[in-house]
């Protein structure tokens, strides 16, 4: 019964170690988007968001977030999603071409 228990223990703490050492590979990283119209600037900063995930080797994990100031003149939207390791780095010709 005593070793029963210790392999329960054992097991739930390399359990708890892999989530951590998962949840490490991960990041929330934001993108950013200017142009005269919202709709344009939101384009923009998703575009940049998926090139970026693409460029570095990184999965998107959950929903993108987005948020618009608009100024005088121009609106700057930045677009965040948590992002984890997990593909290979595609090359990537600024925000938006990923060959």
């Amino acid at each position: 019964m005593q070793s029963m228990k210790f392999g329960l223990v054992a097991a739930a703490v390399v359990c708890a170690l892999s989530v951590t050492a998962q949840a490490a590979d991960c990041r929330t990283v934001t993108a950013a988007g200017d142009n005269f119209t919202r709709d344009t600037a939101v384009l923009f900063s998703t575009n940049a968001l998926k090139n970026t995930l693409a460029g570095h080797g990184l999965v998107g994990k959950g929903p993108v977030h987005t948020t618009c100031k608009t100024g005088s003149v121009m609106t700057t939207c930045h677009s965040s999603q948590l992002a984890c390791t997990g593909a290979a780095p595609k090359t990537c010709l600024g925000p938006w071409l990923c060959l």
